[in-house]
């Protein structure tokens, strides 16, 4: 699936998880369809493969998401599960692993 012809996966559940930590709709789906940075969450791929995707938003404030990939209607859909800000510790291992990234 190419990010630029990503479709996402949202209902209240997973939009009032997302929001309750202050990342906006358009925040996690800006992230998920450009270049973040992502990894097996293998923690908590239990029922189904999960993901974490680290990445800065458009004004370059990092953010932390979970998130999962799913079928739905024959077509394979982005479902966010979790989002936040990054805390100032995850930030510095940000900046350290990518020589390119600005705060």
């Amino acid at each position: 699936m190419s990010r630029a012809s990503a479709s996402f996966d949202w209902d209240d559940g997973n939009r009032k998880k997302c929001e309750k930590h202050g990342v906006s709709v358009g925040e996690i789906e800006a992230l998920l369809s450009g270049t973040p940075r992502v990894a097996p969450d293998q923690k908590h791929s239990k029922a189904e493969g999960r993901f974490i995707a680290v990445g800065c938003n458009a004004r370059r404030r990092p953010i932390f998401v979970s998130y999962t990939l799913r079928e739905k209607d024959g077509q394979l859909v982005i479902r966010p599960i979790s989002a936040r800000y990054m805390h100032r510790k995850e930030i510095e291992n940000y900046e350290a692993e990518s020589p390119d990234f600005q705060n």
